[in-house]
């Protein structure tokens, strides 16, 4: 693969894991998160992978979460870096996540939220 095609894959990942469905998917959510997953969320507090999960696993309905302005760079071969957007009810966030790839395929490694003010 290319390294334009690891952007690709990488960034649809990342949209995957924005979805009502992939959340709810307890299954698949482990299959794309690391077993040292990390996120520092735009609160600022600190979730590890189990945390996630449970967290995600009592989200609900939750609607799906808006992505804008997504963008993605190669940082090292096997290492993508993600930078989006997000607009909930609850405010706007940038966002950022870090993707590595080892034999299970890529997996998310860090994700973090910082709250933007409002327009």
């Amino acid at each position: 693969m290319s390294a334009a095609d690891d952007l690709d894959v990488v960034m649809t990942l990342e949209r995957e894991l924005q979805t009502a469905s992939c959340r709810r998917d307890a299954d698949r959510l482990r299959a794309l998160l690391a077993d040292d997953f990390e996120e520092v969320g735009a609160s600022g507090r600190i979730w590890d992978r189990a945390s996630t999960l449970e967290r995600l696993a009592g989200e609900g309905s939750e609607p799906e979460i808006p992505v804008r302005d997504m963008s993605a760079r190669l940082i090292d071969d096997g290492l993508v870096l993600v930078r989006w957007d997000s607009e909930r009810s609850d405010g706007r966030a940038r966002r950022t996540s870090l993707w590595r790839r080892g034999p299970e395929g890529w997996r998310l490694v860090h994700h973090q939220g910082t709250l933007l003010s409002a327009r």
